[in-house]
């Protein structure tokens, strides 16, 4: 469709990283906050992501892909506190890959419930 072509990478200033993989575990995508992150190992795009994680993790990528399922939780690094959000993305409902964000949250955050 042409006006796909002049639809901005909106994700690539956001502050958070997104790094997206196909279902073989190669990575497409990174936005400049997950190449920040892993300035270190080089480009990753083209990588095998499945390469750079222990068999737990893998495990769990696995898992997403085979069920299109998504997991999330928090860690400690460096002296930040992260929430991981990795969901299956699909295609005609068909899995092809995973998208995980990653964003810098306080040590205490609040929590509301709604109604």
């Amino acid at each position: 469709m042409e006006a796909e072509k002049h639809i901005p990478d909106w994700a690539m200033e956001l502050n958070c990283a997104i790094t997206v993989c196909d279902s073989e575990g190669y990575i497409l995508y990174m936005n400049e906050k997950s190449r920040e992150t892993y300035r270190k190992h080089g480009n990753l795009i083209g990588k095998n992501l499945m390469e750079c994680h222990n068999e737990r993790s893998k495990a769990i990528i696995r898992h997403l892909l085979e069920t299109g399922g998504q997991n999330a939780y928090t860690i400690e690094k460096e002296g930040l506190h992260k929430m991981i959000y990795q969901s299956a993305w699909k295609e005609n409902g068909v899995v092809k890959g995973l998208c995980e964000i990653s964003m810098v949250i306080p040590a205490e955050m609040p929590h509301y419930v709604r109604k």
